[in-house]
């Protein structure tokens, strides 16, 4: 299953750190949906929880993220173009497919190498022509905790398999 990574922007009211004065923010998060409508649903769920006062959703986009690469050692999201090598084979040409991937690290150098690391087993060729420092603040990819239950009139996919070997 693939993600659908949606960009939604928030404005809220935080306490400056160094002043101790309060400060109107604009912040953007990327949250893992199924459409505009659960992004802007699952982003409320997860900031009531992060954010005491009010906070408003003042835009949601698709985003051109199609993976991530999370690291415990990190502290900010960066985006990285990584191109794909392609060669036409009727033409002989190369043929380059730009992605983009959110990886987590602490700055570009170690961001880059981390990729690298995470993309090693790739058989198809690549570059990665830039990473840049993301404003992204938070990632909320879509998990399921339980709490959309199977219903009871459906079984979940491994009892079907165990059972369908029974028949061969």
């Amino acid at each position: 299953m693939t993600n659908n990574w949606f960009e939604c922007k928030v404005k809220y009211v935080k306490m400056d750190e160094v002043s101790g004065k309060e400060k109107k923010v604009s912040a953007p998060y990327l949250v893992d949906a199924m459409s505009f409508t659960e992004a802007e649903a699952r982003i409320h769920k997860e900031l009531e929880q992060m954010i005491s006062g009010d906070f408003n959703v003042t835009n949601i986009s698709k985003s051109n993220v199609i993976e991530l690469f999370p690291n415990e050692n990190g502290d900010r999201w960066f985006k990285a173009k990584v191109a794909f090598v392609d060669v036409d084979e009727a033409s002989g040409k190369e043929k380059k497919t730009n992605q983009y991937m959110l990886a987590e690290a602490n700055n570009v150098k170690q961001a880059y190498e981390f990729l690298e690391e995470c993309l090693s087993d790739m058989i198809v060729p690549y570059e990665i022509p830039a990473i840049t420092e993301s404003p992204i603040l938070d990632v909320f990819p879509f998990f399921n905790d339980g709490e959309e239950a199977i219903p009871e009139n459906l079984k979940p996919i491994s009892e079907i398999e165990s059972n369908s070997n029974e028949f061969e």
